[in-house]
């Protein structure tokens, strides 16, 4: 009987772990499904709430800038006024070594077609965009 008893209190353990384990996958999914919906939209406003307090913006083949979070959604509120999104979906999702996560996709607009990578970082317990790139097909 107590062989039994420790079997079923090994057995809850592991459960409560696997299920601490999906909810963190899960959170993580609702992170990149935020930023996918925001994009899609074209919401500067929603894609903000996902960036870091730095990000970095490639658009329309320019050089790299960084701004603050502020600043990238004014930028980005002006490259969607400028492209109107028409579709947005991810082609490949991933994480790094270093513990990025990552998301390559396809933003369609009237004006034409890009190929966006975005990149997140963990910032504070929370995944946060650390650098996002339209590279105009």
């Amino acid at each position: 009987m107590k062989k039994f008893k420790h079997i079923t209190i090994v057995f809850s353990l592991l459960l409560a772990a696997a299920f601490l384990s999906v909810g963190q996958a899960v959170a993580q999914g609702d992170v990149m499904g935020n930023v996918k919906s925001a994009i899609k939209i074209g919401s500067s406003k929603d894609l903000a709430r996902n960036f870091n307090s730095v990000v970095e913006l490639t658009l329309d083949g320019r050089e790299a800038t960084s701004y603050s979070s502020t600043q990238a959604e004014f930028v980005m509120k002006n490259f969607f006024n400028k492209n109107a999104p028409v579709d947005f979906s991810y082609s490949h999702q991933g994480a790094s070594d270093k513990g990025q996560r990552y998301a390559i996709g396809t933003y369609t607009s009237k004006g034409g077609t890009y190929t966006v990578l975005v990149r997140m970082k963990e910032s504070k317990g929370k995944f946060l965009i650390q650098s996002m790139n339209f590279i105009k097909d």
